[in-house]
């Protein structure tokens, strides 16, 4: 099942359909969630989508499950670019060398991030402009800004509202978050500057106890749980905005995902999935295969003591003799009974 889900969710990335193929490997995921190249390839879908947050959270579980996957580091590398995370995604990208030392893709990404850096590195050492009043006495402390602006952006999953407010360099001592009902309280307060207050009456109800913030080293992350699985339509509540727009969550899947609007048609996943194992189950196959499709469906469906009679008679007959029946070979060591025209040879080691 796991293998069919990541097959089409290949196809579905070949045809741009990416919102398409990280839902194929969503449930690829849901089958095998050891396999680190589901998680890398869904990071991949993720970064073509601008979700480049969910990207750095599938690289670093696929990194987690095959510390030697070279696309989890470029993957994570890529996604934390893209949210200016360059020191970060400068050291994913050596590891990720370090692994494919023939791929120029790292080279080229790593010349990237230092000349990021590099920039960043200069803003911060800019000297006074020429055209400002010069003091004969020397600075003892750095000139700051006389208030701290900063950027902020939000989307939203079914029942999960993530705000960034983009602010660079601040220590997690400094930022103080409360939650309320229906209320952000957020404040930075860096010294030498003004505290920077942002506190929102938000569209909708929150869960206070299941509310959680990180501060990085670019911005401050936010995750509102949603007391309601309603859309959003702002951040902000407004008293004009009447109508809440309920979200669609036909499974427990469904909701882990982020909504986003899409002209394509919706596709039933339960359904594709039963239709699937229908095929699997009308499945015919010859030789071993067939053997071990027979041994594995009669074993599905069989109660403890019929696995313990198949497993005990299989294994104690060299694979000559299964049978579901306990009371007849519980007690008993089950005897090799070899096909018409042949017999039974032990061999020695």
């Amino acid at each position: 099942m796991a293998s069919e889900f990541a097959e089409k969710a290949k196809e579905a990335f070949m045809d741009d359909e990416f919102q398409l193929a990280v839902d194929c490997y969503t449930k690829a995921i849901d089958f095998d969630p050891q396999n680190a190249d589901f998680f890398a390839d869904r990071a991949q879908a993720n970064i073509k989508l601008n979700n480049f947050t969910e990207a750095v959270a599938d690289a670093n579980k696929a990194i987690e499950l095959n510390p030697k996957l070279a696309k989890a580091y470029f993957r994570k590398g890529t996604a934390c670019m893209k949210l200016d995370e360059y020191y970060t995604a400068k050291s994913a990208l050596e590891k990720g060398s370090s692994l494919a030392e023939n791929d120029s893709r790292f080279t080229k990404l790593i010349e990237e991030c230092d000349k990021s850096i590099a920039v960043e590195n200069n803003d911060l050492a800019k000297p006074l402009s020429p055209d400002l009043p010069r003091s004969s006495t020397p600075l003892t402390k750095p000139v700051t800004s006389v208030k701290p602006k900063y950027r902020y952006e939000f989307y939203q999953k079914a029942n999960e509202v993530v705000v960034t407010i983009f602010a660079k360099k601040i220590a997690a001592t400094s930022v103080t978050i409360e939650f309320g009902e229906q209320i952000l309280s957020v404040t930075i307060d860096v010294p030498g500057e003004d505290a920077y207050h942002f506190q929102p009456r938000l569209f909708g109800k929150i869960i206070p106890g299941k509310c959680r913030y990180e501060v990085l080293s670019t911005k401050v992350e936010i995750r509102l749980a949603k007391a309601e699985a309603i859309n959003w339509t702002s951040l902000e509540y407004s008293s004009e905005i009447s109508v809440l727009q309920k979200v669609n969550v036909p499974s427990a899947v469904a909701s882990q995902r982020p909504s986003y609007p899409s002209s394509k048609k919706t596709r039933d996943w339960d359904k594709l999935e039963a239709e699937v194992k229908k095929e699997e189950k009308e499945e015919r196959l010859d030789g071993d295969a067939g053997v071990n499709k027979l041994f594995r469906d009669i074993y599905q469906n069989a109660d403890e003591d019929m696995r313990r009679a198949m497993m005990k008679s299989f294994v104690e007959s060299n694979g000559t003799v299964l049978s579901t029946d306990w009371k007849d070979v519980g007690a008993k060591k089950v005897e090799g009974s070899a096909p018409e025209g042949m017999e039974v040879k032990k061999w020695e080691y």
